[in-house]
């Protein structure tokens, strides 16, 4: 479980990027939106875009 969630499972949806790298929602969304300039995933730094 995440830190922002109370037990696993528990309103923390998962969502991938078309890195293949797979963060909790508000985990990515928090992360996101803490980039300056161009948003990259936290763990390849590619261009961070959801996957479809």
């Amino acid at each position: 479980c995440c830190a922002d969630g109370k037990v696993p499972g528990d309103d923390c949806p998962l969502v991938w990027g078309q890195c293949s790298h797979c963060f909790h929602m508000h985990c990515i969304l928090k992360w996101l939106n803490s980039q300056q300039v161009q948003q990259h995933c936290p763990m390849c730094r590619q261009e961070w875009k959801f996957k479809e």
